[in-house]
């Protein structure tokens, strides 16, 4: 049962175009399907499968207290998964067809305030070459919406300064062009000037853009970490994480009239309902300009 899983991963890469991170998702959420199946059931096919099974499952995950959303993201792995099994008739049927998944509640997105994002820039005093990579870090995501794997993967070769943007590969293999405005790229023109070289390792030199301690490209976990780091510094007590900058880059275009399709190019997202979760952005300002201009309000 497992090789019908490498397989299935196999397609995800090769023929889907799934980014890394998506791929290591589906993996995790059906190894633990699969252990479920083969330790609690003791199933040795994927024949032997049924409806009832799954549902079984997602009863185990929830006896587990797993969250609302991971429920459902195990459910959308599952279904994939056996609708793949079905396409390639390794199975006949597919008993995850009637499966439901869980309502998720529609959360809106955190997001700093203006005055917390000036408070989170300024904890970069640039004093060393950590608090310059650290601003233009901030700065970069904070300019362009980025995720955090888009940051963490570019190149000295990614940007444009002179041009004023970024050149970043997105889910799914996508490339795409994001603007970069005046502040960003001074924080990053000073990066490279003053910062970075004092950080690169001349035994080991990396092509990454942002790079840690020893010259080598700068992991998730040690971004996770500066911006953790520096949140605290700023004496901002949101929980703070690198999305938490996509969401303020978002939601303060909005506020000050960017249009809904501009910003779903800048974010990089296929479908424009998942850009529509910001919505409650203009509602709030319509609500604001409603107020300040209506003669009769």
């Amino acid at each position: 049962m497992q090789e019908e899983l490498l397989d299935f991963l196999h397609y995800l890469m090769i023929e889907k175009g799934l980014a890394e991170n998506s791929i290591i998702s589906y993996k995790r959420d059906l190894k633990s399907y699969i252990t479920f199946l083969i330790e609690e059931k003791k199933l040795t096919n994927w024949n032997e499968v049924t409806r009832l099974q799954i549902v079984q499952f997602l009863a185990f995950l929830k006896d587990q207290k797993k969250s609302t959303k991971t429920l459902a993201r195990h459910t959308a792995s599952i279904r994939s998964f056996h609708q793949f099994l079905q396409k390639e008739k390794i199975t006949r049927t597919d008993p995850s067809s009637h499966i439901e998944s869980p309502k998720l509640e529609k959360s809106l997105p955190k997001a700093l305030s203006m005055e917390e994002v000036d408070r989170f820039l300024d904890s970069c005093k640039e004093n060393t070459p950590y608090d310059i990579r650290d601003k233009a870090i901030i700065e970069l995501l904070y300019a362009t919406g980025m995720r955090v794997s888009e940051l963490i993967d570019l190149n000295n070769e990614s940007l444009y300064l002179e041009m004023q943007f970024v050149r970043c590969i997105g889910k799914g293999n996508k490339e795409r062009i994001v603007p970069v405005g005046g502040a960003a790229l001074e924080a990053l023109e000073r990066y490279f000037q003053l910062g970075r070289p004092k950080l690169s390792n001349p035994k080991k030199r990396s092509d990454s853009l942002f790079i840690n301690h020893r010259g080598q490209k700068l992991s998730r976990q040690g971004l996770w970490k500066i911006i953790k780091a520096r949140a605290k510094e700023a004496g901002i007590s949101k929980n703070i994480t690198p999305h938490t900058m996509r969401h303020s880059f978002a939601t303060h275009l909005l506020m000050n009239g960017a249009d809904l399709r501009s910003v779903q190019e800048m974010l990089g997202h296929a479908d424009i309902s998942t850009t529509q979760i910001y919505t409650h952005v203009t509602n709030v300002r319509m609500k604001d300009v409603h107020r300040q201009f209506h003669p009769r309000h």
